[in-house]
């Protein structure tokens, strides 16, 4: 078994202090504490539990070429493995076989006094205030323990964060000694106080000397929905001090600007999330024309009947080879002609995948930012939308990257379809292009696909060079800069494509622009994993909560909601209030499999399949509901649209007058829930605390709003629930009004009986 002790004569490690990690079909190629390898005598070490053939790379975190290996595929067994990794002539030969090495960080501990240590971040009694606070808070900290601990320390450090999640370190701010004193039970405390500086994301942990020995006092292991980090806080876990420091699982605190602000606006949004070409054809002298319009060098494709799946190559369908090149002729004037329907769903926001021109169906490998795409219409379209919009009072709000551009673009311009002036103009660098320097050119490189980059690789899209002073200007700088010119139009603010990309300056200088044109607009990030770094209070006021998506609908779905409800905790705990209440809490995307789908509708379901499904979902969607944020409906859903992933997730809205059968039943329920939330002032923006009572299929929260207060209560359990809750402290005794059944509940010494049907649940309001 290879451990030091057992070396002889141990070899330096090939990359000094570099953590190589495994990535590849088993963690969706993340960077992954539980997949990071361990140099030991002669080679790097893993254990792992997999099965079956996977294939990955050894890398860095941050993908560094030099650090990177080819791919390799290889058979593991089930149960408890090793691999092994050996670095000759920079090349990884990689093997797997039964569990052979002793990771040092996975001994387990043996001592009380250890074990007994306790902290809690969600606790008052372990941390005071609670969860994200404005700079310069001096915060109290307090860690529990048998007699016996011989020191203490509360560790502060910085987080580093980049890109998405690639690059991730913390670095040192403060070790602060704790002080003992006793504490009731025979227990000791150990206090002490951090004033937390400017704003930023902070780590914290705790290291303590038992015996001789040293142990860190963690966050928990809890793997936390597309976060690369693990640890969903509250209650902590002992450890062995390891010897790399960055393996340690750090609480975050978030540090704000006491001057944040969102939009007043935020919290009572109810979003129509809509994918335009895909919603309703409202103008078909507009639709794009096979062998007329082009997407790059081939011809587009036109659905001639508008219940068509979306078509994928490769599948049979009868499509050509060619991927987002098929369109159906949805518009604006479409979402125009809809509008009175939209707001009668309950919705006062719509929020808008690209309009730009592009040669796409998903337009954001945009071609023109100043122009609405032909297909969808024109930039007086536009207004209109926004201006007839307004009247029903529902906000515009677009999409737009400024990651990247499209290889068919005026600024790129590789197939020559856009004047002359393209940076990569026919396929060659052309060091004339006003937008030359937008772009990381290489003229040293012979093959053109090697003489530029592409964002994640993809050659369509070209990586724009944030950095340069010319695009700033040209994307928000400039009083005609993109931003503004279309705020001037009538877009209530923006959601930004793949956020993490961009360098957190840019964000800082964009967000000052945005503001200082219009104040009001709201700036959401397409952001998946959590979001804290961009609530400081200097980029954006929401981001799209895919964490909520995949917990409410992994809760739907029979989830251990008390286990689930811990990821819903983080953000309540990493987030400042004004951002959590902004949120925009999803369900189904355009990037990821409809509800439905995940639910169980699947292709080849059955009718109690398909009817279980939309049970699950209307569960989903009272959640969603009756949950501070703002809830997005993603088209279609509400009238039972299913689809996996892209492009299923795309399909057609199923109008009746285009032969379509949308389910009118689900639709009023939906209608339902939005007027109850736009009813109940509570739902929309009262203050949440941890849970009421949260077991393996029930979750009971309370919301407070002045005197106003609303209990919750949901059951994914397939069979009906009848439980007494105490009422929280200062909610009022008396009567509380169901709201979903027009029933009235009495309190009796202070406890409620609920009564849950299965795959449902209770909204309950104070007062008759």
């Amino acid at each position: 078994m290879p451990r030091e002790a057992d070396c002889p004569h141990t070899t330096p490690a090939p990359f000094g202090e570099t953590v190589l990690y495994l990535r590849g079909s088993m963690n969706n190629g993340a960077a992954l504490d539980e997949y990071a390898f361990q140099y030991s005598c002669d080679a790097y070490y893993l254990n792992v539990k997999l099965q079956g053939r996977h294939e990955f790379k050894i890398a860095d975190a941050a993908w560094t070429p030099a650090l990177t290996s080819e791919v390799h595929t290889l058979a593991f067994e089930g149960g408890e493995q090793t691999v092994r990794a050996v670095i000759v002539a920079e090349r990884a030969l990689v093997s797997v076989g039964p569990k052979s090495f002793v990771d040092p960080n996975a001994l387990p501990i043996d001592d009380p006094i250890a074990l007994s240590l306790r902290f809690d971040s969600r606790a008052a009694v372990h941390k005071a205030p609670f969860g994200a606070v404005v700079e310069h808070t001096p915060i109290d900290f307090a860690v529990t323990a048998q007699p016996g601990v011989d020191k203490l320390t509360l560790v502060v450090e910085r987080r580093r964060l980049e890109g998405n999640q690639e690059v991730l370190e913390y670095l040192p701010v403060a070790r602060v000694p704790m002080q003992r004193e006793r504490a009731a039970g025979g227990y000791e405390r150990w206090h002490a106080r951090h004033a937390f500086g400017t704003r930023a994301v902070y780590g914290y942990w705790f290291e303590a000397e038992v015996g001789g020995r040293a142990y860190v006092l963690q966050n928990n292991a809890d793997a936390v929905y597309w976060t690369r980090e693990k640890g969903s806080f509250g209650p902590g876990e002992v450890a062995h001090k390891p010897k790399r420091e960055s393996a340690i699982r750090r609480y975050r605190q978030t540090v704000y600007d006491p001057a944040f602000k969102v939009p007043d606006y935020a919290p009572d949004l109810v979003y129509y999330y809509i994918f335009p070409d895909r919603f309703r054809n409202g103008d078909r002298a507009n639709d794009p024309k096979p062998g007329r319009d082009r997407y790059q060098d081939h011809s587009v494709e036109l659905h001639a009947n508008w219940l068509d799946k979306p078509w994928k190559p490769g599948t049979g369908d009868g499509s050509d080879a060619v991927y987002n090149n098929d369109f159906f002729g949805g518009d604006l004037a479409g979402i125009i002609d809809k509008l009175d329907d939209i707001r009668e769903l309950g919705a006062n926001a719509i929020y808008m995948t690209p309009i730009f021109q592009a040669a796409s169906n998903h337009k954001y490998d945009t071609a023109d930012y100043h122009q609405v795409d032909p297909a969808f219409g024109s930039n007086a379209d536009f207004e209109r939308l926004c201006r007839e919009a307004g009247q029903r009072g529902i906000r515009v709000i677009p999409d737009a990257s400024l990651n990247h551009v499209g290889s068919d673009s005026v600024y790129f311009n590789r197939y020559g379809n856009h004047g002359t002036d393209g940076a990569f103009q026919g396929g060659r660098i052309n060091p004339a292009s006003p937008y030359s320097d937008w772009f990381t050119l290489d003229p040293t490189q012979a093959d053109p696909d090697k003489q530029f980059r592409g964002w994640v690789g993809v050659k369509d899209l070209p990586e724009l060079d944030k950095a340069s002073r010319s695009f700033r200007d040209f994307a928000y700088g400039r009083p005609d800069s993109v931003m503004k010119a279309w705020l001037d139009r009538g877009a209530a603010g923006w959601r930004m494509d793949v956020a993490p990309w961009v360098p957190d300056d840019f964000w800082r200088e964009w967000r000052t622009a945005i503001k200082a044109h219009r104040p009001d607009a709201i700036t959401i990030a397409e952001t998946w994993f959590d979001a804290s770094k961009y609530f400081l209070g200097d980029s954006f006021d929401s981001t799209m909560n895919y964490i909520f998506r995949n917990t409410v609908l992994a809760y739907a779905g029979g989830g251990d909601a008390a286990a689930l409800y811990r990821q819903i905790e983080l953000m309540r705990e990493a987030y400042p209030p004004q951002a959590f209440h902004a949120l925009m809490n999803l369900l189904s995307t355009h990037d990821q499999a409809r509800s439905l789908h995940v639910l169980g509708w699947r292709d080849g379901a059955g009718p109690e399949a398909i009817a279980l499904a939309k049970r699950r979902f209307r569960l989903a969607l009272l959640f969603q509901m009756t949950f501070p944020g703002s809830p997005a409906i993603y088209y279609g859903d509400e009238v039972g649209v299913t689809g996996g992933d892209d492009p299923y997730n795309r399909a057609t809205y199923p109008w009746a007058d285009q032969g379509g059968q949308p389910d009118l039943a689900l639709r009023d329920h939906v209608k339902t829930l939005t007027a109850l939330r736009h009813a109940e002032p509570v739902l929309r923006r009262g203050a949440l605390d941890a849970p009421l009572f949260a077991d393996a299929h029930v979750i009971v929260l309370a919301r407070r709003l002045g005197g106003r207060w609303a209990i919750t209560a949901t059951n994914n359990a397939d069979a009906p629930r009848t439980l007494e809750i105490a009422l929280p402290a200062g909610a009022p005794a008396g009567a509380w009004r169901d709201a979903l059944a027009g029933t009235t509940l009495g309190t009796v010494q202070g406890r409620l009986t609920l009564t849950l049907p299965a795959l449902g649940g209770q909204v309950l309001i104070n007062g008759s």
